[in-house]
């Protein structure tokens, strides 16, 4: 396998992994699952943030899998990564510390660094 098509393979698995944290944590937000609603209520925030963040990480999922729009991803990308170290950040100041979903947390910013880094030519703001 080539370079070219390992870097191709990895920028996918990434994206796919992305995308589907997206598409599910999106749709548990907009739905209020219980144990989300309880994570968001432990950390402080008012249970309508849940359905702000739901709507924007399902218009994320769209824009990171459309064709051209490349400032757009640069953006989803970004949002993504307030969210993810947001979550942290918030995590560890309501003393909220649940091992396992900072290790989340962590796991996902670095998968969206990743996606980003691997990005064809096409799919960059500045190619």
């Amino acid at each position: 396998m080539s370079p070219e098509t390992r870097r191709t393979v990895a920028y996918w698995v990434t994206t796919a992994l992305l995308e589907f944290e997206f598409i599910l944590g999106g749709i548990w937000d907009v739905l209020r699952v219980p144990h989300v609603r309880m994570a968001v209520d432990r950390l402080g925030y008012p249970e309508y943030f849940l359905t702000i963040l739901g709507i924007w990480k399902l218009l994320g999922a769209i824009a990171l899998v459309i064709p051209r729009f490349p400032r757009l991803k640069e953006w989803t990308y970004a949002g993504a990564i307030f969210n993810f170290t947001g979550a942290i950040a918030s995590h560890l100041t309501a003393g909220f510390i649940d091992v396992g979903a900072l290790i989340y947390l962590s796991m996902m910013t670095g998968i969206t660094f990743a996606s980003w880094a691997l990005r064809p030519p096409s799919r960059r703001n500045f190619p």
